[in-house]
């Protein structure tokens, strides 16, 4: 009734409800490809004063044709340098991160076998987000500290107080001066 007594009323009711649509619509977020974190697992492994080519044949290589068996593996890519050896290994969409980081670790603790026996540590295996890259780096100087002491300083207190941060994944110190008796 109102609309038919008041015409004019009625057009820039709906001229307006048609704009704000048209703005709406504008502001509207388009995602054209999903946000997917495809299941990721790294292996690390560590070996002091080795060169990248015996990292590369004695731990990396071993490995890898360990690894390669385990169902519903995408891909498998690699890294040796100096000292440490680095296997990503990414697992189909579907798969079960937990049964394939635990397949991944089966597989490495057969293997550990064949590996050499003056290894730093054993494989460090851990389950990684696609987009795992440094958020925030620290560096830490000091005029009335030496770089060991403040390497001591930072592995035992900054690294701890860093830990217990809610939301902190990891906290890594590189560059770190440890003393060495030769």
């Amino acid at each position: 009734d109102i609309a038919l007594k008041r015409p004019i009323g009625a057009t820039v009711l709906s001229l307006f409800i048609v704009l704000l649509g048209i703005v709406g619509f504008n502001f509207l977020g388009i995602r054209l490809y999903p946000a997917i974190d495809p299941p990721i697992i790294t292996v690390s492994t560590s070996y002091t004063g080795a060169n990248a080519e015996i990292i590369e044949s004695q731990i990396t290589e071993v490995l890898e044709r360990s690894i390669n068996g385990i169902e519903g593996v995408k891909s498998i890519s690699s890294s040796s340098s100096i000292g440490s050896s680095n296997i990503t290994v990414e697992f189909e969409l579907d798969a079960d991160l937990e049964k394939a980081a635990n397949d991944v670790r089966d597989k490495v603790s057969q293997a550990t076998r064949r590996l050499p026996q003056d290894l730093d540590s054993p494989p460090t295996i851990t389950k990684a987000d696609a987009n795992s890259e440094p958020i925030m780096m620290l560096i830490a100087q000091s005029t009335m500290m030496n770089a060991m002491e403040l390497s001591e300083y930072a592995d035992n207190v900054l690294l701890e107080k860093f830990q217990t941060i809610p939301g902190i994944s990891s906290v890594s110190i590189f560059g770190e001066q440890k003393p060495a008796m030769r």
